[in-house]
């Protein structure tokens, strides 16, 4: 008899055992893996971070759609509302060379040039860089918002001896990377010039060694904590990372803050939802509508209307004055379609179409490291024209417009060999604890309860056998 009880008691005991173990494995086991991150996620030669930041590891696109003018002749000779339809996507492979002048400072920090470059991607594109497309007359528009009025006059004489005119019929490769344009003394002017061969930074951000909470921080940016844009403390912060990574240990009731130099400030993305991307579970961040509100329903953007005449007294939503950091040129970046924009912007234009899912930016990030594991940056660039009395091929038109040229999707995704060998290195493991800490606790708990029941059954026989 007191084999059998000694045998459930044993059993007992070390099913509790098992449980105890199972339990005391889950801070141990977490420990581990957040010593394992913070230790990896350092921004320091030799760490996996290290090597994932020098050179993005997956593919990084810019696919380009344009709005083609349908009716050019009709807006000049008698003001008629454009119509536009989207032409696209034309795709680049972008961002494929490692930064470059990397250098380790003393105080936690490492600078770096980020090159620009830009292939172009026949398989992933409707057409080759030789398609035509009518569009904004891009110096035309320009000097139009440059030139102040009493010299529109001069402006018109100009425009005439150039044989310019408010719309031009360019190809692709032109209206992006460039062209000579006679309004210009045939000077390159084109949308991104110049663009191949240059450099955006010098960044210097932190590593993360002394404190992991700062990890990939920008500290500076072109040798400066603060822009210089907005004549504002708030709208010249530089604040954030610069999207591609982020501390680890992601709180997603807290926003992510990155810094754009492509919109020349910073912004932040909300949670939006859990996605699983390959196996691995990572969050989804977006830009929250306000981004680009007027004023009245964001007074954070308050500092960002630089002109009120333009904006309706800053009422006007969803368009941001670049201007400032792009030497001048009077460029308006919004989100594709006015996504979110006042309806006055859409309503201008016929074929503007705006859609959360294919027009909306949003970041995928791995929870436990930081890792952006997949992105979309959609913008769109737009000039604005107006009335001209003194220039002819603006004579017609009734209101000021903000016309858009073209809209971009900047697009990344990890890869499958990347993906596979992120899951083995980390998620695997951790996924291996965790079913090892359950089974510990599953089974210890199953035999713990199993032999305590027993060992009652066994008493009560017992009682009653001696009753």
């Amino acid at each position: 008899m007191c084999n059998k009880q000694c045998g459930l008691i044993a059993g007992a005991v070390v099913g509790g055992l098992l449980a105890v173990l199972g339990g005391i494995l889950i801070p141990i086991g977490n420990s581990i893996i957040h010593g394992t991150i913070e230790k990896e996620a350092v921004i320091e030669n030799g760490t996996v971070a290290y090597e994932n930041w020098v050179q993005t590891g997956g593919a990084v696109y810019r696919q380009f759609w344009f709005f083609d003018v349908k009716n050019p002749f009709e807006i000049i000779e008698h003001g008629a509302k454009p119509v536009v339809v989207e032409k696209g996507p034309y795709t680049y492979r972008t961002r494929y060379q490692p930064k470059e002048n990397i250098t380790a400072n003393s105080n936690n920090t490492i600078s770096f040039l980020l090159p620009y470059g830009a292939i172009f991607e026949p398989s992933m594109s409707i057409g080759s860089e030789a398609d035509n497309v009518t569009s904004l007359n891009l110096a035309v528009a320009g000097a139009f918002s440059l030139f102040p009025p009493w010299t529109h006059s001069m402006l018109n004489q100009l425009i005439k001896n150039t044989n310019s005119s408010l719309f031009q019929y360019r190809t692709v490769q032109e209206i992006l990377w460039g062209y000579r344009d006679p309004l210009l003394q045939n000077k390159m002017t084109g949308l991104f010039v110049p663009y191949n061969g240059t450099f955006d930074g010098y960044y210097t951000v932190f590593t993360g060694k002394d404190d992991i909470r700062k990890t990939a921080m920008i500290d500076r940016w072109k040798g400066e904590r603060h822009l210089s844009y907005w004549n504002d403390t708030y709208c010249d912060m530089v604040n954030g990372t610069d999207g591609s990574s982020f501390a680890p240990f992601i709180d997603k009731k807290k926003p992510l803050y990155f810094f754009s130099s492509d919109i020349c400030r910073s912004v932040y993305a909300e949670f939006e939802s859990s996605q699983n991307l390959k196996g691995i579970t990572v969050y989804r961040y977006t830009l929250p509508p306000k981004t680009f509100a007027a004023p009245a329903v964001n007074l954070d953007n308050r500092c960002y209307c630089t002109d009120r005449v333009a904006t309706n007294n800053c009422t006007l939503g969803g368009i941001l004055d670049i201007s400032r950091c792009k030497d001048g040129i009077p460029i308006y970046i919004s989100l594709p379609h006015f996504l979110h924009g006042s309806e006055i912007l859409k309503e201008a234009i016929t074929g503007i179409n705006p859609h959360e899912d294919h027009h909306s930016t949003y970041l995928d990030v791995e929870p436990f490291t930081g890792f952006s594991m997949r992105f979309a940056k959609r913008l769109q660039i737009n000039l604005m024209i107006g009335p001209s009395q003194k220039i002819e091929v603006l004579s017609k038109i009734k209101d000021n417009i903000f016309f858009p040229v073209v809209w971009l999707n900047e697009t990344a995704a990890l890869d499958d060999a990347t993906a596979e060998e992120f899951k083995a290195s980390l998620t695997s493991r951790m996924e291996l604890l965790e079913t090892v800490e359950i089974t510990l606790i599953g089974i210890g708990l199953v035999i713990f309860l199993a032999c305590t029941i027993s060992l009652c059954v066994f008493k009560n026989k017992k009682r009653g056998l001696r009753g």
